[in-house]
């Protein structure tokens, strides 16, 4: 459904912490800053994009709680996100993003990775 995993840290210093992360994902990805208490994505994807499925978030700066329903099902849940973390969203998950505190996100996808397979739940039997 969701899941979340830390960024790996590999030091910590006066400056602060340093992660590191792998991924297999390259083109244009979004950098979201969003602030306190706004909401974000309120939408599922079928995973007909193979960047929307998983649909793959990085929490870098910030925390948030996503809200999410099981599109096909009645499952429904909750999570706490702090930063760094990767956030996984698997397809047919819809998904609320709320800005606990100002935040700042990476969505490792484009805007066009969403265009033909953006949904809402009304749009469910169509």
């Amino acid at each position: 459904m969701i899941q979340v995993k830390p960024l790996h840290k590999i030091g910590e210093d006066a400056r602060g912490e340093t992660h590191v992360f792998d991924m297999d994902r390259t083109g244009q990805f979004i950098v979201a800053h969003r602030k306190a208490g706004s909401l974000s994505g309120r939408h599922y994807h079928k995973g007909r994009s193979p960047y929307k499925n998983p649909e793959t978030l990085i929490i870098m700066n910030g925390e948030a709680t996503i809200n999410w329903v099981n599109a096909k099902g009645t499952e429904k849940g909750s999570v706490k996100v702090y930063s760094p973390s990767f956030v996984y969203i698997d397809a047919w998950i819809w998904h609320e993003v709320v800005a606990d505190t100002d935040m700042v996100l990476y969505e490792l996808n484009s805007l066009a990775d969403g265009n033909g397979d953006t949904f809402q739940l009304d749009e469910l039997n169509d």
